[in-house]
């Protein structure tokens, strides 16, 4: 799998920008329609975090990949659910602002477990490369 920095620009700008923002926008849809698939669905969320970060080599760029996928990720989440109208069916923090809060820095401990597996991985991949 290749790191994010080896992908095409315009594939970039989707995986870091157009993926957590569309996903929070879902997620904020399903707020007003069921409170347990919006968890599930949300929960789900966690292995997107950790497999951004994956696209980085280290657990710092990962986390880094965490402050702008969660902060995406939540404030989607909060427009999509406005847009709708409909009652929120799950609790939401109050202020409900602390809803992209949370998931940055959720999002920013998740990027770099991420990030920390990949390097890892890296890491014994040139260890095998040197003893071969």
């Amino acid at each position: 799998m290749p790191l994010l920095s080896e992908r095409p620009v315009g594939e970039q700008v989707f995986i870091v920008l157009v993926l957590p923002a569309l996903f929070g926008a879902i997620c904020g849809v399903l707020l007003g329609i069921s409170g347990g698939v919006y968890t599930v669905i949300t929960l789900v969320a966690v292995l997107g975090g950790i497999g951004a970060g994956y696209d980085h080599p280290t657990a710092s760029e990962g986390a880094l990949r965490g402050v702008a996928g969660g902060a995406l990720f939540g404030t989607f989440i909060l427009l999509a659910h406005a847009i709708t109208g409909e009652h929120a069916k799950a609790k939401l923090p109050e202020p409900h602002v602390m809803l992209p809060i949370a998931t940055t820095l959720i999002s920013v401990g998740l990027g770099a477990i991420g990030g920390a597996i990949r390097a890892r991985q890296l890491r014994g991949a040139a260890a095998r490369v040197r003893r071969a």
